[in-house]
């Protein structure tokens, strides 16, 4: 089609605004997660939130080695994850398969060789980085500037990111940490976590035993664990608890609790699909005495480290109660548990206000044990997760005091973050994020199952003036599922689409998409109807992602489809998309700590793969990275499934994301990883408030 042609349609087409969608209204048959970790990010981005450890020095999204997504980080039921009837009995593990349990830790451990895994206190490992970061200029001059180029954020950071002396010395452990969640948490049991807000708050009362750093380098806590050992075979480990470990209510924190929360993971009418995400590879978990745990793996994989990483809850809590309510939420006795939950990790619930803040207080019983100092303690006394889903109502709340930090956006941090008024309380700081947002296709949609229409959205998009424009130059047009800092970015990467409206309109009419009563909008005829190429593309309701999704709208009405834009809120949008109820929709992913946690978004009937995407080819070499132990063999596998992603356009691939954020000039002691400032360990556990302030 020519140009001239594209333009009188353009001229003549209907452009409609945004159309707010209210909750629970679904567009007919078309219409949709998160830390294991990390998108905006869309799901927590999460992957299957899988807990950490490090106790007062990681939070669980952070720890998590699942990607992790800006709305949320639910996983959605497998075939073989599918809930048992209603009123079937409830059997605790019945998604294990069979295993012959060895009897005693003799007979597991009979002609085993171990070799010793690392056990590390992640805030001890960034003080001896730190002995090789000196300051670039102090912190008063550090506060003083404005952060205008690379090297004021690099003088920034350097001072900033100071830790605390190890003796406490000049800590203010009074201090209330204020910090923004962007929904609302629906449960406090770090089982039922599915959004990233869930795992903010989740990741501070549970209890957790493994951990990564910054360079996502895998470790069990210094704070939780005494030993951590790894049989030569790669097909058992065996993990020692310390014994100065107790829940909030006193009673101590055992292996057995371990063993029952895994089996309680696998049982198939407790919904706890994102936990499963992992879980699911062991073959079981087995406690020998009060402190040892015996993991035992149905293959020697290189992923098995990450599989040990899931949630804890008190075996004595639930034991009896879970059969009577698998939900683990609706029957009275769980609705005092979710009002008054037991924590496991540095702090518990002081009070909740819904759809507007979780309070929470520093556990004096985890620092402490027979009244002795054991571990360090945590800097503040309470944290603050404040509920506001408006980013602009953040920024407002941040240069109010309100709030002690923010993740700010391309806008804010350009035009909004450089005044007087707003360095007169804070600072702001970037550092790389491994984050990357994407329009997701519903590819068992007819208007999208053809792979030259996927290719023709790509070529539509005008991605300049998306870069230029409306990401100000900030964020990088995205490259694929890895970014291009990442150790498994493929070495001969595919060039990146521009716009090319010929191309596509090429494309569309290779498909069969023609203007057959000239209207002005594309048809084709499926199933014996005239079928107009419309659709309905979900986002939620941020406007930085709502004037992407128009640059896109008036992209693809100058080809001749009609995008229709439908703004969510979060919480609405997080559902629609797992149920699959969308033909597209805009989200992003962070980054998991490990490159196999994608398999669970694009391996075939995968449960955070919400478009049904499936390549034989793709699964093929997920499986063949899994077995994989040599770093440089498993980056070119990964970077073979980057390219193969690529060319099959599940997503229309837009941009990254580095992390921007806004400080309260009293804070000290952060510091970004690929995942942002916390999402690793230590993560926000090193984050402190000087005496003076």
């Amino acid at each position: 089609m020519s140009r001239r042609r594209r333009a009188m349609r353009f001229a003549g087409a209907r452009l409609p605004d945004v159309l707010p969608v209210a909750s629970g209204m679904v567009e007919g048959k078309s219409l949709a997660s998160s830390c294991s970790g990390l998108a905006i990010l869309a799901f927590a981005a999460l992957t299957g939130l899988i807990g950490c450890s490090g106790g007062a020095k990681s939070s669980s999204p952070e720890a998590s080695s699942k990607p992790a997504s800006s709305e949320s980080a639910g996983a959605e039921a497998s075939a073989s994850d599918t809930p048992a009837a209603d009123d079937a009995p409830v059997v605790l593990g019945d998604l294990i398969t069979p295993f012959d349990t060895p009897a005693t830790l003799a007979e597991a451990e009979e002609g085993v060789e171990w070799e010793e895994s690392p056990v590390i206190d992640t805030l001890e490992l960034l003080r001896e980085q730190k002995k090789s970061e000196p300051a670039q200029v102090s912190v008063e001059d550090a506060l003083a500037m404005k952060n205008d180029s690379d090297e004021a954020n690099k003088k920034i950071l350097s001072a900033l990111s100071v830790l605390a002396p190890e003796d406490g010395s000049g800590v203010n452990y009074a201090a209330v940490l204020n910090r923004t969640i962007q929904q609302d948490v629906s449960s406090l049991n770090p089982l039922l976590a599915s959004s990233v807000a869930e795992a903010e708050v989740a990741g501070m009362l549970a209890f957790g035993m493994f951990t990564f750093d910054w360079n996502f380098n895998p470790c069990a806590s210094a704070d939780t664990v005494a030993s951590w050992q790894t049989s030569k075979d790669r097909m058992l480990d065996k993990v020692v608890l310390r014994d100065d470990l107790t829940w909030s209510d006193g009673k101590p924190i055992t292996a057995y609790d371990v063993e029952f929360s895994y089996k309680l993971i696998m049982t198939s009418q407790v919904p706890v699909l994102a936990q499963r995400q992992g879980t699911d590879q062991l073959a079981m978990v087995k406690a020998y005495d009060d402190h040892t745990l015996i993991y035992f793996h149905k293959k020697p994989l290189a992923i098995n480290v990450w599989n040990l990483n899931f949630y804890v809850v008190p075996k004595h809590l639930y034991e009896k109660s879970f059969a009577e309510d698998p939900t683990l939420r609706n029957s009275p006795y769980h609705v005092k548990l979710e009002k008054k939950p037991i924590s496991g990790g540095p702090y518990e619930i002081e009070s909740r206000q819904r759809g507007s803040e979780v309070l929470l207080k520093r556990r004096e019983s985890y620092y402490t044990h027979d009244g002795k100092p054991v571990r360090e303690k945590p800097y503040f006394a309470k944290i603050r997760h404040r509920v506001i889903e408006d980013t602009n109502t953040q920024l407002l709340a941040l240069k109010a005091s309100d709030v002690d930090e923010a993740l700010l956006g391309a806008e804010q941090w350009l035009t909004q973050t450089d005044s007087d008024d707003f360095y007169k309380v804070n600072t702001k700081a970037r550092g790389a994020e491994w984050t990357f947002f994407y329009i997701g296709w519903n590819l068992k949609s007819p208007l999208f199952e053809d792979l030259r229409v996927r290719q023709a959205m790509a070529y539509a998009m005008n991605y300049d003036e998306m870069v230029n424009d409306l990401c100000y130059g900030l964020y990088p047009q995205c490259w694929g599922i890895y970014h291009p800092d990442a150790w498994m970015f493929p070495k001969d990467p595919a060039p990146l689409y521009k716009q090319d409206l010929d191309k596509a309109e090429d494309l569309l009419d290779e498909a069969g998409w023609a203007d057959s009563d000239y209207d002005g909008v594309r048809d084709k005829e499926i199933n014996g109807e005239i079928v107009p190429f419309e659709f309905t593309l979900m986002v939620s309701n941020k406007p930085d992602r709502i004037a992407i999704c128009n640059l896109f709208r008036e992209c693809l009405d100058s080809i001749g489809i009609r995008c229709n834009i439908a703004s969510l809120e979060a919480a609405v949008f997080q559902e629609r998309v797992q149920d699959k109820n969308f033909v597209a929709e805009y989200s992003g992913w962070g980054a998991g700590a490990d490159p196999y946690t994608n398999k669970n978004i694009f391996g075939t009937g995968e449960g955070r793969n919400y478009g049904s995407y499936s390549n034989p080819e793709v699964d093929r070499l997920f499986d063949e990275g899994e077995v994989e132990f040599d770093r440089e063999k498993r980056a070119e596998i990964y970077g073979k499934i980057h390219k193969l992603i690529f060319a099959d356009q599940p997503y229309l691939f837009l941009h990254t994301r580095s992390s921007f954020y806004g400080f309260n000039k009293r804070l000290r002691g952060y510091r970004f990883s690929p995942r942002g400032p916390f999402s690793y360990g230590p993560g926000l556990g090193s984050v402190w408030v000087p005496a003076d302030n």
